[in-house]
């Protein structure tokens, strides 16, 4: 399976061609960008030009951009008015919230990507018929306007009321929008259980994001080298290779605490663990 990064490990700081070297550096061929204002800033054409002269002269590729979960840069603090979430049933704030994701998908213009991830709601949210149609309305809108940029939309299974195994396929088969999905083995592990997510999403999965956690908290742990983990990585990684060549393996991590060492050798170290359970 082709070793994906996503940039998620570090953003809490500026993306940096440095940065991105030292992944390619590690073994590491490509990578999915996570649209963080403070990381990767997709309203600044100066960041975003400076990236995309990066990438041309560069082997490392983009598989992927995971789409902006906040609106400003600091992970939404500064109030609710920055959560961008496409279930919103307020049609001004829903066409905010697409405009943002619009800018993110543009990026492709300049740094040409496959696939952008989606959330449907926010973590925790409850079902509700409205904010449904809501979503619908928007992935709607937005998936033509990524296909007019040679990207796919990804819905990913993360723990609310519209994005679990089931409730992201009874989705697909009640709006017949012709999407695929982001296998997340962490939010599967806190929901129905990874065996039963995957058996549910798997013709449709298109890419992964792997972590690790506790059961109960999105805590993006790294796989086989943080402590308190309980995802069972054997069972897991013989899933995920039963379908090797329909995706990648995509590390989604938090940065680790102070004093692990580098974040990227740390990653390194949870692929080759990871490898060495389906060699």
């Amino acid at each position: 399976m082709q070793r994906v990064l996503s940039t998620h490990l570090l953003s809490n700081h500026r993306l940096t061609g440095a940065m991105l070297q030292r992944i390619w550096q590690a073994g590491i061929p490509a990578v999915e960008l996570f649209c963080a204002r403070q990381h990767l800033d997709y309203r600044n054409p100066s960041q975003i030009a400076e990236l995309g002269y990066w990438f041309r002269d560069s082997e490392l590729k983009v598989h992927s951009v995971h789409a902006p979960m906040y609106s400003d840069e600091v992970w939404g603090r500064s109030g609710p008015q920055s959560v961008l979430s496409i279930t919103e049933t307020s049609l001004p704030r829903r066409i905010e919230t697409v405009n943002e994701i619009k800018r993110a998908i543009e990026m492709a213009e300049v740094i040409p990507f496959r696939y952008l991830i989606q959330h449907i709601g926010v973590a925790h949210e409850e079902y509700d018929d409205r904010r449904a149609d809501a979503a619908f309305t928007a992935l709607e809108e937005l998936a033509v306007f990524a296909r007019q940029r040679g990207v796919e939309i990804l819905l990913e299974n993360i723990p609310n009321a519209y994005s679990s195994a089931n409730r992201l396929v009874q989705f697909l088969a009640s709006t017949h929008l012709a999407l695929h999905f982001v296998f997340d083995v962490g939010h599967a592990n806190m929901d129905e259980g990874v065996d039963m997510a995957y058996s549910i999403m798997q013709e449709r999965i298109r890419s992964t994001h792997v972590h690790d956690n506790d059961g109960r908290n999105d805590v993006h742990l790294v796989p086989m080298v943080s402590q308190g983990g309980t995802v069972d990585w054997p069972r897991t990684m013989r899933l995920l290779a039963s379908r090797r060549d329909q995706y990648p393996l995509v590390l989604e991590l938090r940065e680790p605490a102070g004093g692990a060492g580098h974040p990227i050798d740390i990653a390194k170290e949870s692929f080759m663990r990871l490898e060495s359970l389906i060699q």
